[in-house]
């Protein structure tokens, strides 16, 4: 019987799919991070290898393997943490979950537009702390969503359903992408394609969505937020590290921008400490695809392509 590693405990209703047909071998405990050398054992001993993000899919780990790992499936949308050269060169499918989270991360994308725009974190504190006293006049003032400039680098899947939520608030959205929507594309998104430095400086709220490449890391840096206006908001649900945090601690520090809210960073799970105790800041815990129905769809698809790869089909969602 072929044999599956599972790294994390992702749900149950993927691994019903393999149970009866495969071996599943768990990491243990499943809520403990692996390391790359419990991950070099188990590719020894393993077909499939179901991992998360976080888990350090290296040469050393996949070349392990030898002619036994058939596939690396990775349980969320990105991939950077496996070697795809390596997979390439040893014939290993390494896949993703696209096309199933993108409208729920989207969704949490404009819960931390409306947020940090109007200052919820800090107002409720407020009200828990005791301090509310009846209502004032300047009281917690925060900015206006509809009407602004939404700047959307990166439109993908993900940047697609936020330009889409943008139209309810009658927002402006400017896009930036390597190829250019078709007209009707635009027209249907309500979106205006423009030059990186031009969304740069006319968005009162930029959201990134792009994926983590050597291109894209610290894709927003010092000189970037030179650029952004002194009101605006930075919003990043994409990969921590395209975000320079050092820089963002910075231009908060100076009043470069007014804001930021963020579901990943730079060197996860550690954020900057810089960040920890501003209140101009939304910090959460990588949640972006983080409700029920969501997390079942990535298990089963994660699953699903397990399951052709081990019975020598191709894969649903391949990487390489």
């Amino acid at each position: 019987m072929k044999k599956v590693f599972i790294t994390s405990n992702i749900p149950k209703a993927g691994l019903s799919l393999l149970k009866d047909k495969f071996q599943l071998t768990f990491h243990e405990p499943l809520d403990r991070q692996i390391t790359e050398e419990e991950l070099i054992e188990a590719s020894k001993n393993h077909d499939a290898i179901i991992t998360i993000l976080s888990d350090p899919v290296t040469e050393r780990v996949i070349s392990a393997g030898g002619d036994k790992l058939k596939i690396v499936a990775n349980y969320g949308a990105g991939f950077n943490n496996i070697d795809i050269d390596t997979c390439k060169k040893r014939n290993v499918q390494a896949t993703n979950t696209p096309g199933v989270l993108h409208k729920t991360t989207a969704d949490l994308t404009f819960a931390m537009i409306l947020s940090i725009a109007r200052r919820l974190k800090e107002s409720e504190q407020f009200l828990r702390d005791g301090n509310f006293g009846g209502w004032k006049p300047d009281l917690f003032l925060g900015s206006d969503i509809h009407n602004k400039t939404l700047g959307i680098i990166g439109l993908g899947e993900i940047g697609q359903e936020v330009a889409k939520r943008a139209k309810g608030f009658n927002m402006k959205t400017l896009y930036y992408k390597r190829t250019q929507l078709s007209q009707k594309e635009e027209q249907e998104l309500n979106v205006n394609y423009a030059s990186f430095e031009h969304i740069l400086s006319e968005s009162d709220f930029l959201s990134l969505h792009v994926p983590l490449t050597e291109k894209t890391h610290h894709l927003i840096s010092k000189d970037e937020f030179v650029k952004m206006k002194n009101d605006a908001f930075l919003i990043n649900t994409s990969r921590g590290p395209v975000v320079d945090e050092s820089a963002l601690v910075k231009a908060l520090e100076t009043n470069q921008i007014r804001g930021a809210a963020l579901d990943v960073f730079e060197e996860e799970p550690k954020v900057h400490n810089g960040l920890l105790n501003r209140e101009d800041c939304l910090l959460l815990p990588h949640i972006g695809s983080a409700t029920q129905k969501c997390r079942d769809d990535m298990s089963i698809l994660t699953c699903k392509n397990v399951l052709a790869v081990l019975e020598g089909k191709e894969p649903l969602t391949p990487v390489v």
